[in-house]
């Protein structure tokens, strides 16, 4: 699957792009994984989108927040690969890009994230550790995980 990456401030995301990122998260958090929660929760203004596109596809997404939006760090959330994406390294490429992106934009920093607790090993791949802070968010267990600059 080949894989273009684009990386917008909310200010420059057309009205299309907003509509589709907003139909891609809704059919990954609420509907396939059955969690009714306010998608639209005001940090999207004050957040760099990343979104990856086979064709017209939107394909993988991740929202990166400015720091002292959700934690004193830039942050990571609503990372996700779509159906037709998944078990294509689409994933892998989205957090090599998003760390790629976060550097040049804001330099070597600390990356914190809300993990679904499953994919521990998955981020540790990319330098993030446990912080030992656990939870259930919507119902599924999360932890919090921080890359160290």
């Amino acid at each position: 699957m080949e894989i273009t990456w684009d990386w917008k401030s909310f200010a420059e995301l057309s009205a299309e792009e907003v509509y589709t990122i907003l139909c891609v998260r809704q059919k990954v958090f609420v509907l396939e994984q059955e969690c009714l929660y306010l998608d639209a929760d005001g940090k999207d203004r004050k957040s760099f989108h990343l979104m990856g596109m086979a064709g017209k596809e939107l394909v993988a997404y991740a929202r990166i927040v400015e720091p002292g939006v959700s934690y004193a760090e830039v942050s990571i959330g609503r990372i996700l690969s779509s159906e037709s994406a998944r078990g294509s390294g689409a994933g892998k490429e989205l957090m090599n890009q998003a760390l790629t992106r976060i550097e040049e934009e804001f330099g070597k920093v600390p990356i914190r994230i809300s993990a679904q607790s499953y994919l521990e090993k998955f981020y540790q791949k990319f330098g993030f550790e446990s912080t030992g802070k656990e939870y259930l968010e919507d119902e599924i267990p999360h932890m919090e995980m921080l890359r160290k600059s």
